[in-house]
């Protein structure tokens, strides 16, 4: 007998009962993640720029300082240098203070020599200056003559109280002051150079500078440095060889 094979038959699978699929996952951020993420980064960029902002702030009043500084001190060069290049020539005054200016004849620092200089120092009025005053410098051509150096120093007592336009050009606006006092060194004790005590006479002009001379300038508010400087300079002389 031959056993013959009979395919099985599955039974149908009804629709709609298959392999239960798997929800999708979901990407990104939802709207408000979003808008939170933009108000933070906008908050970021704000505490950055207001750090960079302070930083070149800082950087230029830094330089603003170190500006101010640099002039005060090559102001205070220039006072220095003048007074020490102090030039006594025969029939000619090396130096005098009125109160109000002071002038001095001293040696040029040209090379070759082109002859002497007069050159002043003052304290101008200036309204739209903070502390309502500016330290002036003045400086003559070179003088090679009496005449020549006469007319100079005429011409500096004029500038430092009506200057003209002519007299403006060999001037310098150096730092703002408030005020400033001159004090002489003479017989051992500092004294006002308008006082009998100041004052010396002596053979030579030489003789009749004092043995040193006290700068005390009050610098105007608002500036690097602020308030009274006092510089002392001493004459190499010894006032004209007295001892």
């Amino acid at each position: 007998m031959v056993s013959r094979l009979h395919p099985t038959v599955q039974p149908a699978v009804p629709q709609g009962h298959g392999r239960r699929r798997l929800p999708a996952v979901q990407g990104g951020f939802t709207l408000i993640e979003l808008l939170v993420a933009i108000a933070l980064m906008s908050i970021l960029a704000i505490m950055s720029w207001r750090g960079i902002d302070g930083m070149v702030r800082a950087q230029e009043l830094t330089r603003q300082r170190a500006d101010e500084m640099l002039v005060i001190q090559s102001a205070l060069a220039q006072w220095g240098a003048d007074l020490d290049a102090i030039l006594p020539l025969a029939s000619t005054t090396p130096m005098d203070w009125d109160g109000q200016v002071l002038r001095i004849t001293r040696r040029t620092s040209a090379v070759p020599d082109t002859g002497a200089l007069v050159v002043a120092w003052t304290r101008r009025d200036m309204p739209g200056v903070e502390g309502g005053g500016q330290w002036v410098r003045w400086q003559s051509p070179p003088v090679r003559t009496r005449n020549e150096w006469q007319q100079a120093w005429q011409q500096a007592e004029q500038w430092a109280r009506t200057p003209d336009e002519q007299a403006r050009r060999y001037e310098i606006s150096l730092v703002p002051i408030s005020s400033w006092q001159l004090f002489y060194f003479r017989g051992g004790a500092w004294s006002n150079p308008l006082s009998s005590a100041g004052q010396t006479t002596g053979s030579t002009p030489a003789a009749a500078l004092p043995d040193g001379v006290r700068l005390q300038v009050t610098l105007s508010p608002g500036q690097a440095l602020t308030g009274a400087i006092v510089r002392d300079w001493a004459n190499p002389t010894l006032g004209g060889g007295r001892t």
